[in-house]
């Protein structure tokens, strides 16, 4: 691919006085410019050169325009593709944006509306640029801990990136115990297990408790064990999560949850490192890791006597705060790839192209479900996919504006999206000394779009 700042782009017209007007339109040093007036041509072209931008006509000879378009983004997803339809054409236009088209304009054409359309894909060819490069410099995780842990911790945020060296810091000491903290479906679970990989316990046992769904009447047997007979039912000796995870790991997901009177037991059993099974008299040493994760405010607990403040101590040598998807959203493109890949290889599924749109909406939602719910919103969109191109029918997506407006998570200034949307027209407007096309072109949207928001808030030029 040609350079963020050097263009090649390829007009394919079977008429002749069309590709030399755009020849001349595009003539500038940043753009290389390629002339094709038949499919067949404009396809030999792009065998032999890499094009970023392909400019196509509607109506052709050998196959039509959207057919020529449907070939390219099947066989070339990387080039980028405007159509050039009459007036008449609106309903192809329609299908060609669907098809994968990143923009139009009509005959007979306006240098500003050529200009524009090249300078909106541009900006889209940017974008994708971006992220490719931040998946070739930038490695999500290092290739240590995917080695380790066979699994991928997604981020380019420089939360993400503080987070992933945190990790490789707090897991090279030992013993130190860990609490990480954060909100539902942040991923602390995920944390909790690249501390242990990546520790020199990685060997041995990495178990889980939810501490939340342990009954006080079962909490000693579970966490402790008890031999065959201590009580009724104990038809044989159990080992308890202590010992099971016993020169390793005890991740205690929740533990804010865990009653008050419970955690009067489990304190003192961290101080002394021993374990005593029900039904025995014999302490057992254990060496075991603690590290505990609540979505919990700790410090509201203590002062409403929910939680000890002296287990909060024993459990917090290192605390991890995670951060909620609504504050490192530029950690959506990459997480969204990410899952659609892995549902891709699920469900048996080949979805290759996602819709610019899809990825604005979901960089405007708040995700109150984290990192959580934007897997479920993949899946679902996955499973329903019948293409290999996921647009915004497959996500719900008209329903997240209710959602966001629903959310007690509001802007500083609380402001709803469609007053953030009207102030970002106002000042794209005053920018470009309200010309639409330039306006447009600033927000990344086509002139009609534009047009239709400006009567939508009526605002006025």
């Amino acid at each position: 691919m040609a350079s963020l700042n050097s263009l090649s782009i390829l007009i394919l017209d079977d008429e002749k006085l069309v590709r030399d007007e755009l020849g001349e339109f595009l003539v500038d040093p940043n753009f290389s410019v390629l002339k094709a007036g038949s499919p067949s041509e404009a396809f030999d072209l792009m065998s032999a050169n890499e094009i970023d931008i392909a400019i196509v006509d509607v109506n052709l000879p050998e196959m039509s325009g959207l057919d020529v378009l449907e070939k390219v983004k099947k066989e070339y997803p990387e080039i980028e593709v405007i159509m050039i339809s009459g007036y008449s054409e609106m309903d192809s236009v329609i299908h060609s944006m669907r098809l994968g088209a990143s923009d139009f304009f009509t005959k007979p054409f306006r240098l500003r509306d050529v200009e524009s359309a090249i300078e909106r894909t541009k900006k889209f060819i940017h974008l994708n640029k971006s992220l490719i490069e931040v998946k070739r410099n930038y490695s999500i995780i290092s290739e240590e801990f995917y080695k380790a842990m066979g699994y991928e911790i997604i981020g380019e945020s420089p939360q993400m990136k503080n987070l992933i060296n945190i990790i490789g810091k707090v897991a090279k000491t030992d013993n130190t115990s860990v609490l990480i903290t954060g909100e539902s479906g942040t991923g602390k679970e995920l944390v909790a297990r690249a501390i242990h990989y990546l520790s020199s316990r990685k060997e041995n046992c990495f178990y889980a408790v939810n501490c939340s769904a342990i009954p006080e009447s079962l909490f000693e047997s579970e966490f402790f064990g008890h031999t065959k007979g201590a009580f009724t039912g104990a038809v044989d000796a159990k080992v308890g999560w202590f010992e099971a995870a016993n020169k390793g790991t005890l991740f205690l997901d929740e533990i804010g949850d865990m009653q008050l009177n419970l955690q009067t037991k489990f304190l003192r059993v961290l101080e002394d490192r021993k374990i005593m099974k029900v039904g025995s008299n014999v302490e057992i040493p254990f060496d075991t890791r603690i590290i505990a994760a609540t979505n919990q405010d700790i410090d509201r607990l203590h002062s409403e006597k929910g939680f000890r403040l002296d287990l909060y101590h024993r459990i917090s040598s290192f605390i991890i705060q995670l951060e909620p998807l609504r504050n490192r959203k530029e950690d959506i493109p990459l997480l969204l790839d990410y899952f659609v890949k892995y549902f891709n290889r699920m469900m048996g599924k080949n979805i290759s192209e996602i819709d610019g749109a899809v990825i604005r909406r979901l960089l405007e939602y708040e995700f109150p479900g984290n990192v959580r719910e934007l897997k479920n919103m993949v899946e679902r969109a996955v499973i329903i996919c019948d293409t290999n191109r996921l647009n915004s029918s497959h996500f719900q997506l008209s329903s997240l504006k209710d959602d966001n407006r629903k959310s007690n998570r509001v802007s500083d200034e609380n402001l709803d999206l469609e007053r953030v949307e009207m102030n970002c027209i106002k000042k794209a407007l005053e920018r470009s000394n309200n010309n639409k096309s330039r306006a447009a072109g600033l927000l990344n949207i086509t002139w009609q779009s534009l047009d239709r928001r400006i009567k939508k808030y009526k605002i006025e030029i």
